[in-house]
């Protein structure tokens, strides 16, 4: 295995030049970045939205959080259960049928930016956005991978468990075992496209086997 230290800038670029790179038709992109919320995967999708847009590529951004299960799914075994977490939270369904089937080819590419709030425990009633012909959509959460959700390119963020530890708030750490769980079960850095290691987010680092 060989890991290379990379600037979050040259990351950036990078991974928005092998995105651009997947595709020189019309068909739209769907690109995932994987990680727990100490990795930061919300803010690397984000900066991939201006360099992406400068290479000819509409863009639509959603993140899998605003795609959870009500309360009463969520919590059936409590608040703080990291297996309901792992298994239960996501609410793949709805994250397939308003987002990533709407960008299958020969769909019309109307997708919904958001559709639970988990705060109101209720519907966001977003209205559906289109994703044009080359678009990109960048999709960021956690436990994404090993779920065969029809994604063209996927980044994972991965830390030690150590590094995930120091930088979860505690009253999170009930949580730990659920990402614990996801590195034995799933391997999500066997899965992705690319693994970055991300043991402090200003100083990542790709990660190749070799």
């Amino acid at each position: 295995m060989r890991v290379t230290p990379i600037s979050p800038e040259r990351l950036v670029e990078l991974l928005a030049g092998r995105v651009h790179e997947l595709a020189d038709d019309d068909r739209r992109l769907r690109v995932a970045v994987d990680g727990a919320p100490a990795a930061r995967p919300g803010e690397l999708a984000d900066a991939l939205v201006e360099p992406l847009r400068l290479l000819g590529r509409p863009v639509r951004r959603v993140s899998a959080g605003d795609f959870l299960r009500p309360a009463s799914v969520r919590f059936e075994y409590g608040k703080h259960d990291p297996d309901a977490f792992h298994d239960l939270w996501l609410d793949q369904g709805a994250l397939l049928r308003e987002v990533l089937d709407p960008l299958e080819p020969g769909a019309d590419g109307r997708i919904l930016p958001s559709f639970w709030d988990p705060a109101t425990d209720r519907a966001t009633r977003a209205r559906y956005v289109e994703l044009p012909p080359r678009g990109v959509l960048l999709l960021d959460g956690t436990f994404l991978l090993g779920r065969w959700l029809p994604l063209e390119f996927t980044v994972h963020l991965t830390q030690s468990a150590a590094a995930l530890a120091r930088r979860t708030p505690a009253e999170e750490h009930w949580t730990l075992p659920a990402y614990e769980r996801y590195r034995a079960e799933t391997d999500p850095g066997a899965l992705a496209d690319l693994t970055v290691r991300v043991e402090d987010p200003r100083h990542p680092a790709v990660v190749e086997a070799g």
